[in-house]
């Protein structure tokens, strides 16, 4: 009877010492699972914590893999560069130009790779100040009008249904965010020749919805997840992939 009432503590122990030396793919499962008292649902949460540990561990070196990936090329062209200067005098600015071109790519990758960390891991400002996001949309609308003048799309606001609509948030974070999915809309909207910026309440679920719609193909339902994976890109794009991450 005591072993009984101690063989699944001691499948717990086993796991939780496997899973602390580096076996991320331990699980209890089984008899132990199917448990319906306070021991199965240890068991469960242990499965549960064991597999989110082990997506978030995968996710790290996958990240570390792609960010090995995305320095590799600019540095290479940069020794390209350099050795062209060095061999060929009549075409050291054309060398320089490439250099400081991808160097300030280098800059920017840096840069963005830095802001996921800190994003993830939770070092960031303060979450609660207080945005307008009318305000917000007004400004990302000014900036990129600039950009969409050139490309030949107007970009508008949509009036909203008051002058502020004030959350609370970070307004620097909200304001990358919503002006990556802006310039993703004036870069792959397709032959449309104009993007509308909105917002709108939903008072019934304590929400507000921002909305930026193009008029080009869309992204296909199975590649929407896709898209906040660090580093994916659809083709054509010239980003690192990073924004929606």
């Amino acid at each position: 009877l005591a072993r009984a009432g101690t063989r699944p503590i001691h499948v717990l122990s086993k796991a939780f010492d496997d899973l602390a030396e580096g076996r991320l793919g331990t699980r209890v499962g089984g008899d132990l699972s199917r448990r319906r008292d306070e021991i199965g649902d240890l068991g469960r949460h242990f499965d549960g914590m064991a597999a989110r540990l082990e997506q978030s561990i995968a996710a790290q070196r996958q990240l570390l893999h792609d960010v090995s990936h995305e320095l590799r090329s600019p540095l290479a062209r940069i020794e390209v560069a350099a050795e062209l200067a060095k061999n060929r005098p009549d075409r050291v600015p054309e060398a320089l130009a490439r250099i400081e071109r991808e160097s300030g790519r280098l800059d920017q990758l840096i840069e963005e790779v830095l802001t996921l960390a800190r994003v993830e891991g939770g070092a960031v400002d303060s979450l609660d100040g207080y945005v307008d996001l009318v305000e917000l949309l007004r400004v990302i609308c000014e900036d990129a009008a600039f950009e969409a003048n050139a490309a030949g799309v107007a970009i508008t606001l949509v009036p909203p249904s008051r002058e502020e609509i004030v959350v609370r948030g970070n307004g620097e974070l909200l304001h990358r965010a919503i002006e990556n999915v802006v310039r993703n809309a004036l870069k792959h909207g397709g032959d449309a020749d104009r993007v509308e910026l909105g917002v709108e309440e939903l008072p019934e679920e304590g929400l507000v919805r921002v909305l930026v719609r193009d008029h080009g193909a869309g992204v296909s339902p199975e590649e929407i997840e896709g898209l906040f994976v660090p580093f994916a890109r659809r083709p054509g794009s010239t980003g690192f992939g990073l924004g929606l991450s």
